[in-house]
């Protein structure tokens, strides 16, 4: 089924590709080394679940894509690696989240954190902004979706992102409530967070009142397309009302919600609001905590939106048990589609059958439509955890045993991998093919790398949620689009 417009695809490559005709860098062919096991550690974060070392290890790992491949001087993380790419500010939001994650665990000091994180706030505090194409980082608080690792000007033809802008701010936000000391590098940390949030004028991306549009270029202007329910932008929503500044009115939240009955249904036997790719069930509540929470739509539904991303990853493991297209590896313990990287863009007889093999994509399945090529992406499966353990750990475990020696590697699982590409006479984009295995990804994507350690984080100790809900504008955000219950009942 074709796909729909360009919303599922910020914050990945296909954006830019779709929105502004940039083409990535030349793909890596080879997958990193496997390393030896990351050395333990003690957690100093207070665990309510237990998981497998396996899972330790996997969020160590990919704890040091951020720690690691960062740049240090000014924070901006790799879109992906080791292909040489610019920076992702969403990635970034993830990363000045993770660092929290890194301090909690042990794997570094408070103070190496809050290096990391000042380096960061201070480069987007200084970063130019304005109207020109060219040498800026942003415009109007928003910045670039993808910007250059070492000066951070705008890449190339880049969108101005309103979702990848609102991912950086979760990251923001949290810097902001979790470095509450009396140090003064701290005081700066808090101080600079909040001047860097109150600069996004969220009313100006309301170019089509009172929805919030995907995003702006200097050459072009607003992009066609608003955010519409449901799917990733939650957020964008939630920061927009909270805002002290340029906040947006209640009537831009009730037009997002007000298309959600067209995607409401049942999908391999979970009625819920759907969204095709996982990601859309993860990135917002990685900082937010929605459990036992409602608005008004989800109050009539009878549910929540934690409630609903589980039946999103439930119906997700049905769908490969029933695996209704005969891929091979699919099966109980071995499911999870969202946007990744694939093989490559042509149609290839399987089975007898033409299929449609793809590159970056935003796989998935839902009432809206199924794209799925054969193309597993781990994250999938691993940042549900809060939602399904059960089924996210054994799929972890699956699939490193299966398939580890081939995707589980430097930085923990490779983007993606697909066992049903074996063709040896197709030129790929992205990977290897690998005996025994298929095909395999040569790159971790930072957009994907964050929400297995986050979600993870949030599975075992309630972390990034905890430090969250302290947080004033996620609060007063929550509040503003009409959700009750739960903890938004209790004291601040």
């Amino acid at each position: 089924m074709a796909m729909h417009p360009p919303r599922i695809a910020l914050g990945t490559f296909l954006a830019v590709a779709m929105l502004a005709g940039c083409k990535a860098p030349p793909a890596e062919q080879k997958p990193p080394a496997q390393p030896p096991a990351a050395p333990a550690t003690v957690a100093t974060a207070h665990d309510i679940n237990t998981v497998p070392p396996l899972v330790d290890d996997l969020q160590h790992r990919t704890f040091n894509y951020f720690w690691e491949r960062t740049n240090a001087k000014n924070g901006l993380v790799p879109d992906r690696w080791p292909t040489p790419s610019f920076s992702s500010i969403a990635a970034v939001g993830f990363g000045l989240t993770a660092y929290g994650v890194g301090v909690e665990r042990g794997w570094i000091t408070r103070d190496q954190a809050v290096d990391r994180t000042l380096a960061t706030l201070r480069f987007f505090d200084t970063a130019p902004q304005g109207p020109d194409a060219r040498g800026m980082t942003g415009y109007k608080g928003f910045y670039y979706h993808f910007i250059d690792m070492e000066h951070g000007a705008r890449f190339e033809t880049t969108e101005l992102s309103t979702v990848d802008t609102t991912l950086l701010m979760g990251g923001v936000l949290f810097a902001q409530t979790y470095y509450d000391g009396k140090d003064p590098r701290e005081t700066e940390i808090r101080a600079l967070a909040d001047k860097l949030y109150r600069k996004v004028e969220w009313p100006w991306a309301q170019a089509r009142k009172p929805r919030i549009s995907m995003g702006w270029t200097p050459e072009k202007g607003f992009i066609a397309y608003d955010w519409n329910g449901y799917n990733e932008a939650i957020l964008v929503y939630l920061l927009a009302l909270g805002s002290p500044t340029h906040p947006v009115g209640k009537d831009a939240y009730d037009a997002w919600t007000s298309t959600y009955d067209k995607t409401w249904g049942t999908v391999q036997g979970q009625e819920h609001l759907s969204f095709p790719p996982l990601f859309g069930h993860q990135y917002s509540h990685v900082w937010v905590d929605f459990r036992g929470i409602q608005d008004a739509y989800m109050a009539r539904r009878g549910i929540d939106y934690f409630e609903n991303s589980r039946r999103a990853a439930l119906s997700q493991q049905a769908y490969a048990v029933a695996n209704p297209a005969g891929w091979d590896g699919y099966g109980k313990d071995v499911w999870g589609l969202t946007a990744s990287d694939g093989p490559i863009d042509a149609t290839i007889s399987f089975k007898g059958k033409p299929r449609l093999f793809q590159t970056y994509t935003a796989r998935g399945t839902g009432t809206e439509y199924t794209i799925d090529d054969g193309t597993i992406a781990p994250t999938a499966a691993a940042a549900s955890m809060p939602f399904v353990p059960e089924q996210s750990i054994a799929a972890i475990q699956a699939m490193h045993d299966r398939y580890g020696k081939a995707i589980y590697a430097q930085y923990g699982f490779l983007d993606s991998f697909n066992p049903s590409f074996t063709f040896t006479d197709a030129k790929l984009h992205h990977g290897q093919l690998v005996p025994g295995t298929g095909w395999v990804d040569g790159d971790y994507l930072g957009i994907d790398q964050g929400p297995i350690v986050l979600m993870i984080e949030n599975h075992r100790s309630d972390f990034v949620w905890s430090v969250m809900r302290r947080n004033p504008y996620i609060r007063k955000g929550l509040e503003r689009a009409g959700f009750t219950g739960g903890w938004l009942d209790g004291a601040q």
